[in-house]
């Protein structure tokens, strides 16, 4: 990196919840990586009311370290609000959201940043090869569908929660007024230049995913009815096809 390079500040944004096994670790190695390198960084962790004793680790952190800024969700909002929070927060150049399981290595940070240098405002991290059960890749698959229909997303683009953006997409981002944020669809409307970029995903260490059917069903309900017109057009639709049965049926 040139100098112009070192004097960017990065913000970390991740979202914890039922972690207080490995997010400990999750923010060490975090914060290893930046410090390791010498850059400017923040970490935002984001409890989304957790029950178990993740509080009390992400408190325990910010112990000696400005860096590092901790906040307390009044109770859990899913992942997408957490996060939503975390970029309002958030004063870096460049803001990355990671999971807190290390399931994403922070090692793997590097190469979203070096993509992203090349002029890229959002860059997703694609897994060369998915740890996650079988259901949730059949959710992706789906949630990739929804994402070309309504964001656009480009043929070919992989979307993930693994990602970095550009200051100015993180603004759009937040301006964005909607009380059901989904970070990946806004980030791929309001960025010029997305791309892809190999990392490693790595198996869950403890415990199991959040993500289970009902909440990526919950996901897919959010995207259509806040982001889509296709609710509409299907009561529309529905509406036609009784005024034309009681049309017929009257005139029966």
């Amino acid at each position: 990196m040139n100098q112009r390079e070192r004097s960017i500040k990065y913000s970390v944004v991740i979202p914890v919840y039922n972690s207080a096994p490995v997010v400990g670790e999750t923010i060490d190695r975090t914060v290893a990586f930046f410090e390791g390198r010498g850059w400017a960084y923040e970490l935002l962790l984001v409890n989304d009311g957790s029950s178990d004793r993740s509080w009390d680790v992400l408190r325990e952190k910010t112990l000696g370290n400005p860096n590092i800024v901790a906040i307390n969700l009044l109770r859990n909002y899913g992942q997408h609000t957490a996060t939503f929070c975390g970029l309002q927060k958030s004063t870096g150049d460049y803001v990355i959201t990671m999971d807190d399981d290390l399931q994403n290595p922070p090692e793997e940070i590097m190469h979203l940043i070096e993509k992203a240098h090349e002029d890229h405002d959002v860059v997703f991290g694609r897994y060369r090869q998915k740890q996650h059960a079988r259901y949730r890749r059949l959710g992706s698959f789906v949630i990739g569908i929804i994402n070309r229909r309504i964001f656009h997303q480009p043929k070919g683009l992989v979307v993930s929660t693994f990602r970095i953006i550009r200051r100015d997409v993180v603004d759009r981002i937040c301006s964005y007024n909607t009380a059901y944020p989904y970070i990946s669809g806004l980030a791929l409307m309001f960025s010029a230049s997305p791309a892809n970029v190999w990392v490693d995903h790595r198996p869950r260490l403890v415990g199991e995913g959040h993500y289970n059917f009902s909440k990526l069903a919950e996901l897919s309900r959010r995207i259509l009815f806040n982001y889509s017109a296709f609710p509409l057009r299907l009561v529309s639709l529905v509406g036609m096809v009784i005024s034309g049965l009681s049309f017929l049926l009257g005139t029966y």
